[in-house]
């Protein structure tokens, strides 16, 4: 299968793992800097591929190339207009989160995605991580019995040099803050895991140690979902001296589980009223990562090849990552507002909460 990556910035080691592993046609690569492209390719041992093109213009990539599908892994702000454009060109997308800025344009993606017959995955790779795929085995086997609640803890830290790398972090047009850029994955696994129809969304959000960035450095939330289950949501970059923890937790009248490590990829608790053999080899899971995005990407890259060959939905579609920003835009719009927000939303998009925390 023949692949283009979009975007090469910190991100992209993942992708470009995961295209080697799947043993995709590498065919080429874009990026407005070229020498991001160039340490890029040298850094996962493709520097000395001839084969792989190189391009800063990524419609002239797609129009002199024949490309099957994309990955798309540039600033947030652009995601849609790239997608959007390879959507109308026939082409399938394995798009960073967020998908997009605005609701508008996540419901545009879907929209055209399934006019076209394109496949769109969204890049939530934690859903693939061996702990989260046990805890959604227990979910779907009915295990917990009734659930009570939930939450998400995103506590990590970002500092400055992190922000100066690339300066359209941390802009409410081309970013968001903490909850969009770090928090949206574990936001992704909650609602997931809850139940996913969610009837309202109350946040507060601040700028506590950020003051050079437009967007916010904590944000808080609780969620009241349509089957009644309640949950909770934290996302910080503000957590000293260095990343924390991911943690999510969920509470049902028969188990409790508590998913942890650095991005849910360790089980700390898991309890059942109903104990199994192999339940003793889950309290004890450990997935060993190599950096803070874990190992999900080649699954779901994986998952997508399939999808295509198989002509069904990726594992992580579209509507998952729009319902993942709809979660993130919600928080967002509560603050700006300071009232409840209630879902499905249609009309939200990040960069109107330009000035926010403007003094």
């Amino acid at each position: 299968m023949k692949y283009a990556l979009i975007g090469c910035g910190r991100i992209a080691v993942n992708h470009v793992k995961a295209v080697i592993r799947n043993q995709l046609e590498f065919v080429a690569v874009c990026d407005i800097e070229p020498g991001k492209m160039t340490a890029l390719l040298k850094n996962s041992g493709l520097g000395n591929d001839i084969s792989i093109r190189y391009y800063t213009d990524y419609k002239r990539m797609l129009e002199e190339n024949e490309i099957e599908l994309v990955g798309i892994a540039t600033e947030s702000g652009i995601h849609a207009e790239i997608a959007l454009y390879c959507i109308d060109h026939g082409i399938n997308c394995i798009i960073e989160k967020p998908i997009a800025m605005s609701i508008q344009d996540a419901d545009e993606i879907i929209r055209r995605s399934e006019g076209k017959g394109v496949k769109v995955a969204a890049c939530h790779q934690n859903r693939f991580n061996v702990a989260v795929q046990e805890l959604r085995r227990a979910l779907e086997a009915g295990r917990f019995g009734k659930l009570s609640h939930g939450s998400i803890h995103v506590r990590w830290n970002r500092n400055e040099d992190y922000y100066v790398q690339a300066p359209w972090r941390g802009k409410w047009v081309s970013d968001g803050g903490a909850l969009m850029n770090q928090c949206i994955h574990g936001i992704d696994l909650l609602r997931w895991m809850m139940g996913d129809e969610v009837n309202e969304v109350y946040g507060q959000t601040r700028q506590q140690f950020h003051g050079y960035l437009e967007a916010e450095d904590v944000g808080m939330a609780v969620v009241k979902f349509s089957n009644g289950v309640v949950a909770t949501i934290e996302g910080t970059t503000n957590v000293y001296p260095r990343n924390l923890e991911e943690t999510l937790y969920i509470f049902g009248e028969n188990g409790t589980v508590k998913l942890g490590g650095t991005s849910t990829n360790n089980i700390d608790v898991w309890q059942f009223a109903d104990e199994t053999e192999k339940d003793a080899q889950n309290k004890e899971l450990k997935e060993q990562t190599s950096n803070v995005y874990g190992n999900g990407h080649s699954s779901l890259y994986a998952d997508m090849i399939r999808a295509i060959q198989e002509n069904r939905k990726p594992y992580v579609d579209a509507v998952a990552g729009r319902n993942a920003l709809e979660m993130v835009l919600a928080i967002y719009k509560s603050q700006k507002t300071g009232l409840p927000v209630k879902l499905p939303l249609t009309d939200f998009s990040s960069g109107e909460m330009a000035g926010e925390f403007s003094e």
